[in-house]
Parts: structure tokens; C-alpha cells; sequence
């Protein structure tokens, strides 16, 4: 029988992988929403598929008998409205598959806990950088190795954007999370998966355009950088690159920019086979982020990332 879905936030950066990862799993999206109707990229997946630009049409469509049953709700909805669509998705009878940051604070994740009680029904979170080759094979490594190391750990990651970003949902924290929340999350919960445990949370930097600080982990002290900023990218960046990532455990860079082509995929693989990341799993990184985006700014605790020196300049 082919599993059935109905996808919320089809006209977004993210929304075609899922239709990507649907349609290589053998599924079908019945009907899929969005405020824009820019989604012409359904013409490569699924044709045949309602589309609905106001939600409560949407919600009419999947509660009237004109609707085949609904198993999956994939959702690619801006962040503050994963948690009230997760909740739909489960009230409607189906399993919710959410992107990151699956939400914003880890109370929604008590709420979300007891709605799956109530409903019988599952959320499965998108942490793709958990089926990376390279991050499995870190964590590997890492779990095969003394028991008592602590590894150091530096994180820089920026990603330049236009000034689009700041006058979007993005650019507001109580909307997107912050930069934190909204481009660290699945790294955080990525350091998670290797290292263990968080131990330490300490702010350096907080700002519009850039974040910095300091974790430690049971087995990782890490620091870390993110910036939006193109002021902001390294002298060491590759000339003319608009973005610039860089991992390294005790000083050996670890290459993952490749092999995400398929992790959306892999990911929905996971999900039907009973093994989707569920809502213990992506607690960590959310406690993490919302630590972040309130917790004092203390530059004399933990050390600091060495590129954050050009974010403070300005």
C-alpha cells in the first residue's frame, strides 16, 4: 500500500527534498500547502497533488471524505509554527515528520510529549547530519577511543545573507529562534550525537547577524562561531566563497561538505522503518539553543573561538 502525504510549507528552501525523499521512498503527496504559490517545483514530483494556499481549506480537504487517509505530515513551515502544525498533524491522525529546529523552547517539547500520549500518534525530527558518513564515522572513532579523553573541538561556520534575511521571519528572534537556533541547531545536536552529554553552556557573543561561545560536552570542549555576516568570513576563507564552514577535533579539519544529497532520503528510509529521531533525541539541542538565545554574555568564562575577534570589530 503507498504510504500517504500531505506536506505543509511547499514553497520554501527545504520543501523539495522532502518531495525528493517522498517520491524515492515510494509515496504519494496527496495534498500540500503553502501562503505562496511559487511551488512549480512540484511538476517534477507530483502533479496530480492538491494545493491549497490557505491553511484552513487545507485542514477541510484532509477532514473531508474526499481525502484518502493521511499517514505522514511533513512539515517545512517557518520555525514558530512547527510546534501548532506538529500538533495538527498529530490531532489529524497521521505522524509528523518536522524540519529543524524541530521547535523553539523544551517546554513545546512537554507539550508535543503529551499530545502523542493523547493521540497515539509520532513526531520524527529531520537531523540528517546524524546519517552523514563522515559524522558516523567521527562519532565512531570518538566511541572506540579512550573512554576519559576530552577532545577540542572548534566550530566556524558563516553563511552569508542578504539583507532579505533581517526583514523575514528569519531576522526575528521570536519567530526563528535567533541565528543560534536557526543555523547552529543541527550542529549542536550533531555535537551531541558524537561527544555525549552537554556539561557547559557559556555566550560570548550574541547578536542580529552572529553568535559565539563556548560548550563542553562529556567528551568535547567546544567553541564555536556562526555569523550571517559577510563582513564576517575569516581572512583564511577561500577567496570569492560567500560561506565558509570548518570543523576540527584536535586540530584535523573533518570534511563533510559533501554526501547531503541523499540524507533527506535516508532520513524518510529511517522514519517508515520505525526508526525516525524522536522527541528525546532532539531535547539536547534544543535546551542548548534556548540557553543560548537568553543566557548572559560572559567572555571571561571558557575560551573563545579564535575568528570571533573579526565579529566583535564589526
Amino acid at each position: 500500500m503507498t504510504t500517504k502525504y500531505a506536506l505543509i510549507g511547499a514553497a520554501g528552501y527545504i520543501a523539495p527534498r522532502h518531495m525528493k525523499a517522498i517520491k524515492e521512498t515510494g509515496g504519494n503527496l496527496v495534498a500540500a500547502y503553502d501562503t505562496n504559490d511559487s511551488v512549480g517545483i512540484m511538476d517534477s514530483h507530483f502533479p496530480q497533488s492538491e494545493y491549497f494556499t490557505e491553511f484552513e481549506l487545507f485542514a477541510d480537504y484532509l477532514g473531508s471524505k474526499r481525502a484518502p487517509k493521511i499517514d505522514y505530515i511533513p512539515i517545512c513551515s517557518p520555525n514558530y509554527l512547527h510546534k501548532a502544525h506538529i500538533g495538527f498533524a498529530l490531532r489529524s491522525g497521521a505522524d509528523a515528520i518536522c524540519e529543524k529546529p524541530l521547535v523553539l523552547n523544551p517546554s513545546d517539547l512537554d507539550d508535543l510529549a503529551e499530545l502523542e500520549v493523547a493521540t497515539g500518534r509520532k513526531v520524527n525530527s529531520i537531523l540528517q547530519l546524524r546519517l552523514h558518513p563522515s559524522i558516523i564515522a567521527l562519532r565512531d572513532r570518538i566511541a572506540n577511543g579512550p573512554k576519559d579523553k576530552v577532545y577540542d573541538v572548534d566550530l566556524g561556520y558563516f553563511t552569508s545573507r542578504g539583507k532579505w534575511y533581517h526583514t523575514s521571519w528569519k531576522g526575528y528572534d521570536h519567530l526563528s529562534g535567533g541565528i543560534a537556533t536557526n543555523i547552529g541547531v543541527h550542529f549542536y545536536d550533531m555535537l551531541s550525537f558524537v561527544f555525549g552529554p552537554i556539561k557547559e553552556n557559556i555566550v560570548h557573543y550574541r547578536g542580529a547577524d552572529a553568535a559565539a561561545g563556548y560548550l563542553e560536552y562529556a567528551q568535547a570542549r567546544v567553541r564555536w562561531v556562526l555569523s550571517i555576516n559577510r563582513d564576517h568570513l575569516p581572512a583564511h576563507a577561500a577567496p570569492g566563497q560567500s560561506t565558509h564552514r570548518s570543523i576540527t577535533v584536535e586540530g584535523e579539519e573533518i570534511e563533510f561538505s559533501g554526501g547531503f544529497t541523499d540524507l533527506h532520503t535516508q532520513s524518510y528510509q529511517s522514519v517508515l522503518a520505525g526508526n525516525g529521531y524522536g522527541l528525546d533525541q532532539v531535547r539536547s539541542s534544543i535546551e542548548i539553543v534556548s540557553h543560548i538565545r537568553t543566557a548572559p554574555i560572559e567572555r571571561n568564562r571558557g575560551e573563545m573561538h579564535p575568528d570571533l575577534n573579526k565579529v566583535i570589530a564589526g
